[in-house]
């Protein structure tokens, strides 16, 4: 199986000394899904210590923006990522390893565009990886592609919501009904419109009942919160689990 790597040699500098990192991405062209599709996959690999960001990548991170050109409704499957700890921040992300499968359209054969993301040592900072190559024929299913498919969060549990007005924003109160992912864990809630900000949920769990409180804000400005657009992630010590959607009371 042919893949594309290409090399990119970033020089950081931080207050105190600059240092030239090695970033590898790579190209796996994949191969057809059941549904006609094309799974491919995008690696990225970085020097030990370093990370990347997930798709919600907490307070402390930056946000990916990841843009597949001649592909209309490419669909991105973020594997299970890890929560951080960093300078009294949370951040969410992947260790020195990210294989993100990519699913493209029947019949695609080319998988080109940008990886706009953050990554971060001692200094984060952000950078912009193209990438480009003709896919060729279909494989085998490749076990990277699989293994990140199947470290995806899997649905469990029921959500809901109370939604109060608070100084400049909402308040939002979730009790999920989900068994434990294993101490420590962590939540992250996102919601269907990127333009709103979510704090860092305070948890609190008794058995399978876990109650979580949020801030939301929106700039300046008003917004209705779509309850059916929300979705929460736990993230704990044996898995990972998301819920889509809660009821209101």
């Amino acid at each position: 199986m042919k893949y594309l790597s290409i090399l990119f040699a970033l020089l950081v500098t931080s207050a105190v000394s600059a240092q030239t990192v090695e970033t590898r991405l790579t190209i796996l062209p994949g191969y057809q899904t059941a549904e006609g599709t094309r799974m491919a996959a995008l690696r990225l690999d970085l020097p030990p210590g370093w990370k990347t960001y997930w798709r919600a990548p907490g307070d402390a991170g930056i946000p990916p923006l990841i843009t597949v050109e001649g592909a209309p409704g490419a669909r991105i499957h973020w594997p299970t990522p890890r929560a951080f700890d960093q300078n009294g921040m949370r951040s969410i992300g992947y260790a020195e390893r990210l294989t993100l499968p990519v699913e493209l359209p029947a019949g695609t054969t080319r998988l080109s565009g940008t990886m706009d993301i953050g990554i971060c040592h001692d200094v984060c900072v952000p950078v912009e990886l193209p990438f480009a190559a003709d896919l060729g024929a279909p494989g085998p299913p490749d076990p990277a592609i699989l293994g990140a498919l199947l470290d995806q969060p899997q649905p469990r549990g029921t959500a809901v919501c109370e939604v109060a007005s608070d100084t400049d924003g909402l308040r939002l109160t979730a009790t999920l009904q989900t068994p434990s992912t294993g101490a420590p864990e962590a939540l992250v809630i996102e919601t269907a419109d990127p333009a709103i900000w979510v704090s860092e949920p305070q948890i609190d769990r008794t058995g399978d009942r876990l109650v979580a409180t949020a801030r939301l804000k929106r700039g300046a400005d008003a917004f209705a919160l779509d309850r059916s657009g929300l979705r929460f992630t736990l993230l704990g010590r044996d898995r990972a689990t998301e819920i889509i959607g809660c009821t209101g009371t």
